[in-house]
């Protein structure tokens, strides 16, 4: 199957709800790895919409990438709960431990701000992080 008709299929799966764009980028993003141009313009006519109304919600969330990124994606929390419990001094660590082969991305607020610090890993949310915790995360990712 191409690119174009499971784009069409993953439209179809959500076209009728209120408020299919989000539902659906969401999709396209992880089924493709991104949201490109050329996916933009199509969910754009597909919804009635103009390609800067979709552009600009691609745009403004940082779950969606515009090119694809093959490395997995560990994201750690830098909010202010976070933040006051210390994950700054975990960063240089966890940015050592990374190296090119993981992509580690700041989000602001996952959620677990009396358990922090904390990190995602895909849906997998994890709490309570110290160096060495981050550091095997970031490395079994």
């Amino acid at each position: 199957m191409n690119k174009t008709q499971r784009l069409g299929e993953i439209i179809a799966e959500h076209q009728t709800r209120e408020g299919p764009l989000m539902p659906i980028l969401h999709d396209v993003q992880a089924e493709f790895g991104c949201v490109d141009a050329d996916s933009e313009i199509y969910i754009a006519e597909a919804l009635n919409l103009s390609r800067a109304d979709v552009h600009g919600v691609v745009s403004f969330y940082h779950d969606f990438h515009q090119t694809a990124d093959p490395r997995p994606e560990v994201q750690i929390c830098r909010a202010e709960s976070c933040k006051a419990r210390g994950v700054e001094a975990l960063m240089e660590d966890a940015q050592a431990a990374a190296g090119e082969r993981v992509r580690l991305s700041t989000v602001y607020c996952l959620g677990l701000c009396s358990v922090g610090p904390n990190a995602r890993i895909g849906d997998d949310l994890h709490a309570r992080l110290d160096a060495d915790r981050l550091k095997k995360l970031i490395e079994t990712a």
